[in-house]
């Protein structure tokens, strides 16, 4: 079995978890954090069955001090940090004129402070593993639309940071990157059909349907389309590779 050691945040479902079973083939130890604890253990079996340690960690990582816990933890029972993966993060999708400052906030502590935290805190078992550390952002971060304004401009930012951080490790031996998934069927997509299908008239796979002609894609995302691809950044074979927001959106974004 691999000594190798990874953590995933916002590992109890959708994305996150996809990512922590995928990483479970590769690492010895996945560390899976989220909010809910029925789920992230649910999830934390899932990563045991497959042979993998799992270490099922508790955490709202809006709260400041949080990401350091999580990261003491690890350390604490494994001594090493190999890879971090920053999944965690619901960012309110609504119109511009309707966001106020808690949604922003909100927004901006789960997904964006909680991996700038907790990847800081994790920089020097990282450097001295060599390790790799991959930001989620989203496509929306290209084309940022009013009604989604807080996903957009925060996600953007997630890139921005995600560079900087690659600056610093490239001093320091760490790989850092962003990624972009496009309409992935998370619970969350899913929800975002049901509403465009009542405010149609429709039904949530006819919605789909029409989402898809739109955007002129060929299917909609799965969790595991996204996992396999940070499976693959942080894999030996991408060690080159840092700096780069990679979009993994089925094409769905046009502009260059």
């Amino acid at each position: 079995m691999s000594a190798r050691v990874a953590i995933v945040t916002g590992a109890s479902r959708g994305i996150g978890r996809a990512a922590a079973l995928r990483l479970a083939l590769d690492f010895g130890t996945v560390a899976l954090v989220g909010r809910d604890a029925a789920l992230l253990e649910d999830a934390a079996a899932a990563v045991r069955a497959v042979g993998a340690r799992a270490i099922s960690i508790v955490r709202d990582l809006r709260r400041p001090d949080a990401p350091a816990e999580v990261v003491h933890r690890v350390l604490a029972e494994t001594a090493r940090l190999d890879a971090l993966v920053c999944v965690a993060g619901a960012v309110p999708q609504m119109d511009l004129f309707s966001l106020g400052d808690a949604e922003w906030d909100d927004g901006l502590s789960l997904k964006f402070h909680a991996a700038r935290r907790i990847t800081i805190a994790a920089w020097d078992a990282l450097k001295a593993a060599s390790g790799s550390v991959v930001i989620t952002s989203g496509a929306s971060a290209l084309a940022p639309k009013q009604e989604f304004a807080a996903v957009g401009v925060i996600n953007a930012a997630i890139i921005a940071l995600a560079k900087a951080f690659a600056e610093r490790g490239l001093r320091d031996g760490i790989q850092v990157n962003s990624l972009l998934p496009g309409a992935v069927l998370t619970d969350r997509r899913r929800a975002m059909f049901r509403q465009l299908a009542a405010a149609e008239g429709t039904d949530p796979a006819s919605a789909a349907a029409g989402y898809m002609a739109r955007t002129g894609i060929a299917r909609l995302g799965e969790p595991e389309d996204i996992a396999n691809t940070i499976a693959f950044l942080v894999s030996p074979p991408a060690r080159w590779i840092t700096g780069i927001a990679l979009r993994v959106d089925g094409g769905e974004t046009k502009s260059i």
